[in-house]
């Protein structure tokens, strides 16, 4: 490409600089193409051919501030390259002055990486933490204000900024056909990743993420962009609070702090009793104070008494035994209150409800289905065998009758309305029918039809016609061997 080309293909970006990275493994300078769904860096030679693929960022401090903060988010390993911004007139001739430094390093080599580098500190971390400050601030307004009564909206479509909706992609139509607006007037998070396209004018950057609104200073309802981050940000102040080394843990495991601690309104100064948890979809801080935490009276036919409802507002894991699936199976949980999805969320197949059960052993459960076991009941259910039960009551309060058996290899109550035990007395074989079962199914050898091939009829025992009887009395042929 002339140079004359590259003068009219600058033109149009006069407010757009072009990004450059030197990946400190590697030692190669490259222009940034962009990010894979992976996290990984999409990179492409800095030469003229490859014009059209160098992604292209906003010049204004602001803006491009705010988007390089939210590009090192979704990278996957950011301390591995240093980044460049470079005007587009002299992209290519600079990204070439850049690499001779790196393969002989000079004095004006380093001046010319360090007039165009992003600077991440000091200036560019202040502005990721005031950028961390402002996401926790919007993720308090989130979750502390209070919400919506059955179906009350609090936006209107009028409130909207669909200008700035277009360009992310998005227009009230999609979002209706998404039925995703609905849930957005009424205050709340779109409950799925999003696909969002960020125009920048010249560049476009694509991206997953969760989307919400928020009131802005002019009545407007301001779109908030949640983003997916690479991994919870436990290592800064949430509000005030610092995070130890159990919160952490119980944070990365179960996507819930488990206690409730005083946070800290940024714009008030108001101290807040809260829970922490997770946005599972993007690793994002979430904040619940406890005043709006509602603990249900019965979950899946069992009803919580006082001491257990108090445990899900401190935000604590409860271990519940004999509840009812939807397909009526019994079993036991352990569940917990989540912040981000404000109700109580089960958590199966993690580490802290393996160790619940742990503490808790495996015994058979003594309350079931409403109905507690006396001694007699529950040693002879604990020991594996089948228990009738005539009061057995229904998540309506309704008493019904059932059999119950405590499998010990799984730990799982099974329920039958039919005695079990009779059942399978049903499908054993009579007596005239062993043989044949024990032949034809088991593959054992009845001397009477040793030599019968074919299958047994039904209740054959011996043979039973003149073919199968000569069969039968057939001597098998002697070998004859090898004579010597």
């Amino acid at each position: 490409m002339n140079e004359q080309n590259v003068q009219q293909q600058s033109s149009p970006d006069q407010l757009t600089d072009i990004l450059l990275v030197l990946d400190k493994e590697k030692k190669k300078i490259q222009a940034v193409k962009g990010i894979d769904k992976n996290g990984g860096l999409e990179t492409v030679e800095p030469n003229g051919k490859n014009n059209s693929e160098f992604m292209r960022v906003d010049k204004h401090g602001d803006i491009f501030s705010n988007f390089f903060s939210n590009f090192l988010r979704q990278l996957k390993d950011p301390t591995r390259f240093s980044f460049f911004k470079i005007p587009v007139s002299i992209v290519v001739d600079t990204a070439t002055e850049m690499q001779k430094h790196i393969d002989t390093p000079t004095k004006e080599g380093e001046q010319l990486l360090s007039k165009y580098e992003v600077k991440t500190e000091p200036k560019q971390e202040q502005s990721q933490q005031k950028g961390r400050q402002q996401e926790n601030t919007n993720n308090m307004e989130t979750t502390t204000q209070a919400k919506p009564q059955n179906g009350e909206y609090r936006y209107t479509p009028q409130q909207i900024d669909w200008e700035t909706m277009s360009n992310l992609g998005l227009s009230k139509e999609r979002l209706e056909k998404m039925n995703l607006l609905d849930p957005l007037l009424k205050g709340y998070k779109t409950n799925e990743l999003v696909p969002i396209s960020l125009n920048l004018g010249t560049a476009i950057t694509r991206m997953d993420a969760r989307l919400s609104l928020q009131s802005g200073d002019n009545g407007q309802a301001v779109v908030a962009i949640h983003g997916i981050r690479k991994e919870p940000q436990l290592n800064f102040p949430f509000f005030g609070h610092a995070f130890t080394k159990e919160d952490k843990d119980n944070l990365l495991k179960t996507g819930n702090m488990g206690r409730v601690v005083d946070l800290t309104n940024s714009k008030t100064g108001e101290t807040i009793p809260s829970i922490i948890s997770v946005d599972r979809l993007t690793n994002e801080l979430i904040a619940l104070r406890t005043d709006k935490i509602k603990a249900p009276d019965e979950i899946k036919g069992v009803k919580l008494d006082e001491q257990q409802k108090q445990v899900l507002q401190e935000g604590k894991p409860l271990y519940i035994e004999g509840m009812i699936s939807k397909k009526g199976d019994l079993f036991n949980a352990t569940v917990q209150y989540n912040a981000d999805k404000r109700y109580v969320e089960f958590l199966f197949n993690n580490n802290l409800s393996d160790n619940v059960q742990q503490n808790q052993g495996k015994d058979a459960p003594r309350f079931i289905r409403g109905k507690e076991l006396d001694d007699n009941q529950y040693q002879r259910f604990k020991d594996g065998q089948t228990i009738y039960v005539p009061d057995l009551k229904d998540k309506e309060g309704k008493e019904y009758k059932g059999y119950l058996t405590f499998n010990k290899e799984t730990a799982k109550t099974e329920f039958s309305f039919s005695d079990p035990n009779k059942l399978r007395e049903k499908v054993k074989p009579t007596e005239e029918h062993k043989t044949q079962t024990a032949v034809n199914s088991e593959g054992k050898t009845n001397e009477a039809t040793k030599n019968i091939k074919e299958p047994l009829k039904s209740g054959q025992k011996e043979p039973d016609s003149k073919k199968q009887q000569e069969k039968q009395t057939q001597k098998p042929a002697k070998s004859k061997g090898r004579k010597i």
